[in-house]
């Protein structure tokens, strides 16, 4: 607040001295001018004084008044580093206007081509729960192409804006209210009658397969264990050995009685140890989240329907990360995909609806 009050003190001085007959005397213009000077140096500063347009403006009128020749006695802030700084900006500036030409673009990876970042984006909206991985795993599935996780993520990033539907729609959620080694656990779902249904999945932990699923309504003792896992390996070469947890009814002496009979070794897991039973239990929890947390179902035959499509989508089209983004039926049967370019594709519906994936035309 001083300096503006010094600032516009001189600058009225100035303006009254110099209208008055005979104008401002050169040494009065010297000392306002050092004083300014003065002024501006000692202002808080990172790098250089900053010049106000009261500055400027005053600068311009005293340097009107003084001798060029007493001037360049008096300049302390203008230094030759200055005018050397500046010429050396007009230099630059001049070339840069002469060859600003646009230059070739330079040679390295491009970035994702239209067709696929407009894939990408139409399988997002058909798929909103998808995610990067799962998206490029499609991808590799219906193309042959691979493509980096990061890739996905930067094109949804970019051109993705999410609707967030919250949920299925209702026409998907409707059409879904109609009515080596294997690995074998349980697992409990309700249905719309809140009604316990039990279901035993079998899974091949080579191909991460599904090998089938049996249902129970009502409670699961060893008879009935047995009766699931029979109708499971029914119409197929039963596995030499089997993997089950601890549970009370796999230790059930009907449950031992039918592995004997069937000849299959059975192999436990290690006790309150959850995770040395992880594919089994990676896939409930990829059923549970992907269908059974979306569908209702009425009874075992529409939770078997569901479960059925279900099965066909996780076996023949469902990319896996540990199948290095193949699916189990094509680990099964040792497949190769063929790269096809990405120009024109159709989408199929799984599930009534509730994925949708793309198909190479």
């Amino acid at each position: 607040m001083k300096d503006v009050l010094l600032l516009l003190y001189y600058f009225v001085a100035c303006i009254i001295k110099m209208l008055r007959p005979g104008g401002m005397k050169p040494i009065t213009a010297e000392n306002l001018i050092l004083r300014q000077q003065l002024i501006v140096i000692n202002r808080t500063r990172l790098r250089s004084p900053k010049l106000t347009q009261t500055d400027r403006t005053l600068f311009a009128i005293l340097a009107q008044i003084i001798s060029q020749h007493r001037l360049r006695k008096l300049s302390i802030i203008v230094k030759p580093t200055i005018i050397l700084n500046f010429h050396r900006a007009l230099v630059n500036r001049k070339y840069r206007l002469l060859y600003s030409a646009k230059k070739p673009a330079k040679p390295g990876p491009k970035g994702p081509g239209p067709a696929l970042i407009k894939l990408v984006v139409e399988m997002k909206h058909r798929n909103p729960r998808m995610g990067y991985d799962r998206i490029a795993m499609q991808i590799y599935q219906a193309f042959g192409a691979r493509i980096d996780k990061h890739v996905v993520r930067r094109i949804l990033l970019k051109h993705y804006k999410p609707n967030y539907p919250g949920g299925p729609s209702w026409i998907t959620f409707l059409s879904n209210t109609k009515d080596s080694l294997w690995s074998i656990d349980l697992f409990r779902c309700e249905s719309i009658h809140l009604k316990s249904h039990w279901v035993m999945l079998a899974i091949d932990i080579h191909t991460r397969r599904i090998i089938g699923f049996a249902i129970h309504a009502g409670d699961v003792d060893g008879i009935a264990a047995c009766r699931l896992f029979n109708q499971i390996q029914a119409g197929r070469s039963p596995p030499k050995r089997i993997s089950t947890d601890n549970d009370p009814i796999f230790t059930h002496h009907r449950w031992h009685a039918n592995l004997r009979i069937l000849d299959i070794d059975e192999v436990k897991t290690i006790p309150y140890a959850p995770l040395s039973h992880p594919f089994v239990k990676r896939a409930i929890g990829t059923l549970r989240r992907e269908l059974l947390d979306h569908v209702l179902f009425w009874n075992n035959a529409d939770l078997s329907r569901k479960l059925d499509q279900y099965v066909s989508y996780y076996n023949g089209t469902r990319g896996h990360t540990s199948l290095n983004s193949t699916t189990p039926k094509q680990k099964a049967n040792s497949l190769c995909l063929k790269k096809q370019p990405i120009r024109e594709y159709s989408w199929k519906a799984h599930c009534n609806g509730l994925f949708n994936t793309p198909i190479a035309c």
